[in-house]
């Protein structure tokens, strides 16, 4: 095991400089999807369901009257500690920023959910795109033949395409690392091509004097789409038995694990958003417990998705963001848990050409301010990420009911943009 001071970049360097080829787990220098920042964009939301608390992740207060047992360790982030149990992102947290100082007006799972998804608070009247739904509408790419928006594991509340169709709703995954149901043919290609000819038959029949009724049905563009992908080489991203033990055991054999590599994979065949959740964080009972459970799971696989994006060319073009749907209260309750609390939580963005290694905003160690310092609302934040993604944020689309809405309503942070 190499020692704690000597990173894989350091070891990649000497033994470059000795003339040395040797593999690395998680390394292929030779992998031919390098693209770099000038591929088209992809957008990773690793989920924490439940709403994490900042104290036990990204912003610990050791010693504190609020801070509980959760001890801290200095990461590659200068004057930058985030809790003990992550070492192993700890070294990698230069490749990111942290946000301390979210602001969210939802308190509520789904309610909050739906504001961290879309940006918009949840109205009656309207159902907004999440992030991911916005990205693949906005930058379309007619050379994946796989849905572009992809959700692995269980979220909790789904995304939604809202408005802008359902079309653009994600393709779920709950076991991720298998490919999906019902994508290979049960039979053989003959009689699959003699199926799909007397569909074409009845399809077309059905057609006439009703086209628009059938066409708002989506019916033909779901199956094109689904033939499109059951015969795509693309499809492979989906499961990892490819990939090499020592890979997926550095991502960890869990389902959040699974989801970060099939994450990396889909991003290699230009998939435009993928989600990857992890449930668990509700710890309104044993929150320390709770959490030191959910970071064994979370710790290796997000620094090795850090890792491999960075040295398969693909960090400069990938914005990667960890967040839930708030985070936990300063006050511990008697059950040794922490509440809700949607004032002053944090997530990890880095990516894309994203600026790394800030550290934003600030929350009181004694828990007596609420509000933050530097507070950042969450529309600021997304207006961030699509301006970094090439998305034009202030854009405003014309919704089913003739109702202007603006992409995002936010303003991007300027100190995160590169």
């Amino acid at each position: 095991m190499l020692p704690s001071t000597l990173h894989r970049r350091d070891l990649l360097r000497f033994a470059a400089g000795l003339g040395l080829s040797f593999a690395v787990p998680g390394l292929d220098l030779r992998a031919a999807n390098r693209r770099g920042p000038e591929r088209p964009k992809s957008f990773i939301l690793l989920w924490m369901n439940g709403g994490p608390s900042q104290l036990e992740t990204w912003d610990p207060h050791p010693g504190t009257t609020i801070g509980g047992p959760t001890q801290a360790i200095q990461t590659t982030i200068p004057d930058c500690q985030i809790s003990s149990e992550y070492p192993l992102l700890a070294e990698q947290l230069h490749r990111v920023s942290v946000i301390r100082s979210l602001t969210s007006k939802e308190g509520d799972h789904e309610r909050g959910t739906y504001a961290v998804r879309t940006g918009y608070r949840p109205d009656p009247t309207t159902i907004h795109p999440a992030l991911g739904a916005i990205a693949v509408h906005e930058l379309p790419d007619s050379a994946v033949e796989i849905p572009q928006f992809v959700s692995l594991g269980d979220p909790g509340f789904p995304s939604r395409g809202g408005y802008l169709g359902d079309r653009f709703d994600p393709y779920r995954i709950f076991n991720p690392g298998e490919s999906g149901q019902n994508i290979t043919p049960n039979v053989d290609d003959e009689r699959q091509q003699r199926r799909l000819a007397a569909l074409r038959v009845t399809s077309q029949a059905f057609r006439r004097g009703r086209t628009q009724r059938v066409e708002n049905t989506l019916h033909q563009h779901n199956l094109d789409a689904a033939l499109k992908m059951m015969t795509s080489d693309q499809l492979k991203a989906f499961s990892i038995k490819d990939e090499a033990a020592e890979v997926k055991q550095a991502y960890g054999d869990t389902p959040f694990g699974k989801g970060c590599l099939v994450a990396r994979r889909l991003v290699e065949q230009g998939v435009r958003a993928i989600e990857v959740a992890q449930t668990g964080f509700d710890t309104h009972a044993d929150n320390f417990t709770g959490h030191t459970l959910r970071a064994k799971i979370m710790d290796p696989a997000i620094a090795t998705l850090l890792t491999e994006l960075e040295e398969r060319d693909l960090l400069a073009s990938t914005v990667v963001l960890v967040i839930g749907e708030f985070g936990r209260s300063p006050a511990i309750n008697p059950l040794e848990g922490r509440d809700h609390w949607p004032t002053g939580f944090s997530c990890l963005v880095g990516g894309g050409g994203l600026q790394a290694g800030q550290v934003i905003g600030a929350t009181d160690p004694e828990g007596k301010e609420k509000t933050p310092t530097d507070p950042i609302e969450i529309p600021d934040l997304y207006a961030t990420i699509m301006q970094t993604m090439g998305i034009d944020y202030a854009r405003e689309l014309i919704t089913p009911i003739g109702r202007p809405l603006k992409l995002s309503t936010g303003t991007p942070i300027e100190r995160l943009l590169g």
